[in-house]
Protein backbone atom coordinates (compact mmCIF):
# COMPACT_ATOMS: atom_id res chain seq x y z
CA UNK A 1 0.00 0.00 0.00
CA UNK A 2 2.93 2.03 0.70
CA UNK A 3 4.30 1.96 -2.39
CA UNK A 4 1.41 2.19 -4.57
CA UNK A 5 0.94 5.11 -2.13
CA UNK A 6 4.00 7.00 -3.16
CA UNK A 7 3.98 5.74 -6.90
CA UNK A 8 0.62 6.98 -7.55
CA UNK A 9 -0.48 9.92 -5.56
CA UNK A 10 3.15 11.72 -4.09
CA UNK A 11 5.39 11.34 -6.72
CA UNK A 12 3.43 12.38 -9.48
CA UNK A 13 2.29 15.47 -7.45
CA UNK A 14 -1.17 14.51 -7.17
CA UNK A 15 -1.78 15.09 -3.20
CA UNK A 16 -2.53 18.63 -3.66
CA UNK A 17 -5.28 17.55 -5.64
CA UNK A 18 -6.54 14.71 -2.66
CA UNK A 19 -6.51 17.35 -0.10
CA UNK A 20 -8.69 19.74 -2.65
CA UNK A 21 -10.70 17.10 -3.16
CA UNK A 22 -11.27 15.71 0.71
CA UNK A 23 -11.77 19.72 1.54
CA UNK A 24 -14.07 20.55 -0.84
CA UNK A 25 -16.69 17.54 -0.02
CA UNK A 26 -16.12 18.05 3.32
CA UNK A 27 -17.18 21.96 3.07
CA UNK A 28 -19.78 20.94 1.14
CA UNK A 29 -21.34 18.52 3.57
CA UNK A 30 -20.22 21.18 6.41
CA UNK A 31 -22.26 23.79 5.08
CA UNK A 32 -25.01 21.80 4.06
CA UNK A 33 -25.12 20.17 7.37
CA UNK A 34 -25.27 24.30 8.77
CA UNK A 35 -27.73 25.82 6.70
CA UNK A 36 -30.03 22.68 7.02
CA UNK A 37 -30.11 23.48 10.94
CA UNK A 38 -30.79 27.12 10.22
CA UNK A 39 -33.44 26.19 8.12
CA UNK A 40 -34.90 24.13 11.04
CA UNK A 41 -34.19 26.52 13.74
CA UNK A 42 -31.93 23.89 15.32
CA UNK A 43 -28.71 24.50 16.89
CA UNK A 44 -26.81 27.76 17.69
CA UNK A 45 -26.29 28.63 13.97
CA UNK A 46 -27.78 31.88 12.42
CA UNK A 47 -27.09 33.43 9.72
CA UNK A 48 -24.61 36.29 9.09
CA UNK A 49 -26.51 39.35 9.20
CA UNK A 50 -24.50 42.36 9.74
CA UNK A 51 -26.19 45.80 9.32
CA UNK A 52 -28.82 43.62 7.69
CA UNK A 53 -27.24 42.59 5.15
CA UNK A 54 -27.40 38.76 5.00
CA UNK A 55 -23.70 37.36 3.76
CA UNK A 56 -24.32 34.40 1.74
CA UNK A 57 -21.27 31.81 2.31
CA UNK A 58 -20.57 32.21 -1.30
CA UNK A 59 -18.21 35.37 -0.15
CA UNK A 60 -15.66 33.86 2.07
CA UNK A 61 -15.80 31.37 -0.40
CA UNK A 62 -14.74 33.34 -3.20
CA UNK A 63 -11.92 34.46 -1.06
CA UNK A 64 -10.71 31.49 -0.06
CA UNK A 65 -11.02 30.16 -4.05
CA UNK A 66 -8.32 33.57 -4.71
CA UNK A 67 -6.06 32.63 -1.74
CA UNK A 68 -5.75 28.85 -2.24
CA UNK A 69 -5.69 29.24 -6.28
CA UNK A 70 -3.05 31.91 -5.97
CA UNK A 71 -0.86 30.18 -3.13
CA UNK A 72 -0.95 26.94 -5.54
CA UNK A 73 0.08 28.78 -8.62
CA UNK A 74 2.92 30.50 -6.69
CA UNK A 75 4.04 26.80 -4.75
CA UNK A 76 3.74 24.74 -7.06
CA UNK A 77 3.05 20.55 -6.54
CA UNK A 78 5.50 19.88 -3.43
CA UNK A 79 5.48 21.31 -0.24
CA UNK A 80 3.74 22.31 2.72
CA UNK A 81 2.55 25.70 0.73
CA UNK A 82 1.04 23.69 -2.04
CA UNK A 83 -0.95 21.69 0.62
CA UNK A 84 -2.26 24.17 2.39
CA UNK A 85 -3.23 25.84 -0.62
CA UNK A 86 -4.48 22.79 -2.05
CA UNK A 87 -6.94 22.41 1.35
CA UNK A 88 -7.63 26.42 1.35
CA UNK A 89 -9.25 26.05 -2.15
CA UNK A 90 -10.63 23.06 -1.75
CA UNK A 91 -12.42 25.26 1.32
CA UNK A 92 -13.28 27.85 -0.77
CA UNK A 93 -14.64 25.58 -3.62
CA UNK A 94 -16.79 23.65 -1.54
CA UNK A 95 -18.60 26.98 -0.15
CA UNK A 96 -18.43 28.80 -3.48
CA UNK A 97 -20.27 25.45 -5.55
CA UNK A 98 -22.99 25.13 -2.71
CA UNK A 99 -24.56 28.44 -3.72
CA UNK A 100 -23.95 27.84 -7.26
CA UNK A 101 -27.45 28.62 -8.07
CA UNK A 102 -27.56 32.14 -6.55
CA UNK A 103 -24.45 32.71 -8.96
CA UNK A 104 -26.69 31.44 -12.02
CA UNK A 105 -29.62 33.06 -10.98
CA UNK A 106 -28.69 36.25 -9.44
CA UNK A 107 -31.33 35.20 -6.77
CA UNK A 108 -31.49 34.32 -3.48
CA UNK A 109 -32.92 30.67 -4.77
CA UNK A 110 -30.90 28.26 -2.66
CA UNK A 111 -33.67 26.17 -0.86
CA UNK A 112 -35.87 26.77 -4.13
CA UNK A 113 -36.22 23.88 -6.96
CA UNK A 114 -33.57 25.94 -8.79
CA UNK A 115 -31.46 25.37 -5.97
CA UNK A 116 -30.47 21.85 -6.70
CA UNK A 117 -28.74 23.01 -9.40
CA UNK A 118 -25.85 23.03 -6.55
CA UNK A 119 -26.26 19.97 -5.32
CA UNK A 120 -25.67 18.21 -8.94
CA UNK A 121 -23.04 20.71 -9.40
CA UNK A 122 -21.00 20.05 -6.41
CA UNK A 123 -21.60 16.24 -7.22
CA UNK A 124 -20.54 16.28 -11.49
CA UNK A 125 -17.68 18.48 -10.12
CA UNK A 126 -16.41 15.97 -7.18
CA UNK A 127 -16.70 12.72 -9.72
CA UNK A 128 -14.36 14.62 -12.72
CA UNK A 129 -11.90 15.65 -9.79
CA UNK A 130 -11.96 12.14 -8.47
CA UNK A 131 -11.68 10.96 -12.10
CA UNK A 132 -8.28 12.97 -12.69
CA UNK A 133 -7.19 11.85 -9.35
CA UNK A 134 -7.97 8.07 -9.20
CA UNK A 135 -6.42 7.76 -13.18
CA UNK A 136 -2.67 6.32 -13.79
CA UNK A 137 -0.94 9.41 -15.06
CA UNK A 138 1.58 8.21 -17.90
CA UNK A 139 3.92 10.64 -16.34
CA UNK A 140 5.59 12.61 -13.70
CA UNK A 141 6.67 8.88 -11.84
CA UNK A 142 9.62 7.97 -12.43
CA UNK A 143 12.02 4.48 -13.54
CA UNK A 144 8.85 2.98 -14.43
CA UNK A 145 8.84 -0.72 -15.48
CA UNK A 146 8.17 -1.95 -19.01
CA UNK A 147 4.73 -3.70 -17.04
CA UNK A 148 3.86 -0.24 -15.37
CA UNK A 149 4.23 1.24 -18.96
CA UNK A 150 1.97 -0.75 -20.54
CA UNK A 151 -0.69 -1.26 -17.88
CA UNK A 152 -0.69 2.81 -17.81
CA UNK A 153 -0.88 3.06 -21.84
CA UNK A 154 -3.40 0.96 -21.17
CA UNK A 155 -5.70 2.84 -18.97
CA UNK A 156 -4.98 6.18 -21.01
CA UNK A 157 -6.83 4.40 -24.05
CA UNK A 158 -9.20 3.09 -22.34
CA UNK A 159 -10.14 6.23 -20.35
CA UNK A 160 -9.73 7.97 -24.12
CA UNK A 161 -12.13 5.78 -25.65
CA UNK A 162 -14.54 6.35 -23.22
CA UNK A 163 -13.94 9.91 -23.63
CA UNK A 164 -14.81 9.83 -27.09
CA UNK A 165 -17.94 8.08 -26.82
CA UNK A 166 -19.01 10.43 -23.78
CA UNK A 167 -18.71 13.32 -26.33
CA UNK A 168 -21.37 11.25 -28.29
CA UNK A 169 -23.08 10.70 -25.54
CA UNK A 170 -23.00 14.77 -24.60
CA UNK A 171 -23.48 15.29 -28.41
CA UNK A 172 -27.02 13.41 -27.94
CA UNK A 173 -27.85 15.64 -24.96
CA UNK A 174 -27.48 13.18 -22.17
CA UNK A 175 -24.47 15.16 -19.82
CA UNK A 176 -25.74 12.93 -16.84
CA UNK A 177 -25.04 9.80 -18.77
CA UNK A 178 -21.69 11.21 -20.47
CA UNK A 179 -20.43 12.29 -17.16
CA UNK A 180 -21.12 9.21 -15.70
CA UNK A 181 -18.92 7.23 -18.82
CA UNK A 182 -16.01 8.56 -17.58
CA UNK A 183 -16.02 7.32 -14.39
CA UNK A 184 -17.71 3.63 -15.42
CA UNK A 185 -17.33 1.13 -18.05
CA UNK A 186 -19.54 0.26 -20.97
CA UNK A 187 -21.97 3.23 -19.78
CA UNK A 188 -20.73 5.91 -22.18
CA UNK A 189 -21.50 3.05 -24.82
CA UNK A 190 -24.78 2.82 -24.47
CA UNK A 191 -25.45 6.69 -23.74
CA UNK A 192 -23.62 6.73 -27.61
CA UNK A 193 -25.60 3.97 -29.30
CA UNK A 194 -29.10 4.81 -27.87
CA UNK A 195 -31.67 7.04 -29.06
CA UNK A 196 -30.82 11.01 -28.57
CA UNK A 197 -32.74 13.33 -26.45
CA UNK A 198 -35.74 15.32 -28.27
CA UNK A 199 -33.57 18.55 -28.51
CA UNK A 200 -30.26 18.30 -28.32
CA UNK A 201 -27.76 19.26 -31.38
CA UNK A 202 -27.88 15.05 -32.72
CA UNK A 203 -31.88 14.85 -32.69
CA UNK A 204 -31.64 18.70 -34.83
CA UNK A 205 -29.24 17.13 -37.20
CA UNK A 206 -30.09 13.58 -37.46
CA UNK A 207 -34.04 13.44 -36.94
CA UNK A 208 -34.89 16.95 -38.84
CA UNK A 209 -36.30 14.34 -41.71
CA UNK A 210 -37.51 11.34 -39.60
CA UNK A 211 -40.59 11.86 -37.71
CA UNK A 212 -40.48 8.55 -36.68
CA UNK A 213 -37.29 8.70 -34.64
CA UNK A 214 -38.73 11.87 -33.39
CA UNK A 215 -41.22 9.90 -32.18
CA UNK A 216 -39.36 7.65 -30.39
CA UNK A 217 -36.56 9.47 -28.87
CA UNK A 218 -39.51 11.64 -27.12
CA UNK A 219 -41.12 7.92 -25.75
CA UNK A 220 -38.09 7.13 -24.62
CA UNK A 221 -37.45 9.82 -23.23
CA UNK A 222 -41.01 10.32 -21.41
CA UNK A 223 -40.72 7.44 -19.75
CA UNK A 224 -37.19 7.29 -18.92
CA UNK A 225 -37.79 11.14 -16.78
CA UNK A 226 -41.19 9.45 -15.49
CA UNK A 227 -39.26 6.79 -13.88
CA UNK A 228 -35.76 8.33 -12.78
CA UNK A 229 -36.24 11.88 -11.55
CA UNK A 230 -38.41 11.24 -8.72
CA UNK A 231 -34.99 8.84 -7.45
CA UNK A 232 -32.70 11.36 -8.64
CA UNK A 233 -35.16 14.29 -6.66
CA UNK A 234 -34.70 12.27 -3.74
CA UNK A 235 -31.01 11.51 -3.63
CA UNK A 236 -30.70 15.34 -4.27
CA UNK A 237 -33.04 16.20 -1.18
CA UNK A 238 -31.09 13.48 1.19
CA UNK A 239 -27.51 15.29 0.14
CA UNK A 240 -28.81 19.15 0.01
CA UNK A 241 -32.02 19.13 1.67
CA UNK A 242 -35.75 19.27 -0.16
CA UNK A 243 -36.89 22.31 -1.36
CA UNK A 244 -39.55 24.67 -0.47
CA UNK A 245 -42.85 24.13 -2.13
CA UNK A 246 -43.08 26.01 -5.34
CA UNK A 247 -46.29 28.39 -5.63
CA UNK A 248 -49.14 27.18 -6.81
CA UNK A 249 -48.69 29.19 -10.41
CA UNK A 250 -45.16 27.47 -10.84
CA UNK A 251 -46.36 24.43 -10.28
CA UNK A 252 -46.46 22.96 -13.69
CA UNK A 253 -43.03 23.76 -14.45
CA UNK A 254 -41.46 21.51 -11.81
CA UNK A 255 -42.98 18.49 -14.14
CA UNK A 256 -40.88 19.09 -17.13
CA UNK A 257 -38.28 16.83 -18.55
CA UNK A 258 -34.55 16.71 -17.32
CA UNK A 259 -31.85 15.17 -19.13
CA UNK A 260 -29.93 12.03 -18.20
Amino acid sequence: MGHWWYRNIVEPGKLPLLLALVSFVLSFLVTRTITRLIRAGKGPFKNITPGGLHVHHVVPGVVLVIVGGFGAVGSGRYGFAALLSAVLFGLGAGLVLDEFALILHLDDVYWSEQGRKSVEVVVLTAALVGLVLGGFLPFGVNDLTFEERQNRGLVVLNTATNFFLALVALWKGKPRTALLGTLVPFVALVGAVRLARPGSPYARRFYADRPRARARAGLRAFHHDRRWAVRRRRFQDFIGGAPDPAPADEQPRRDGPAGN
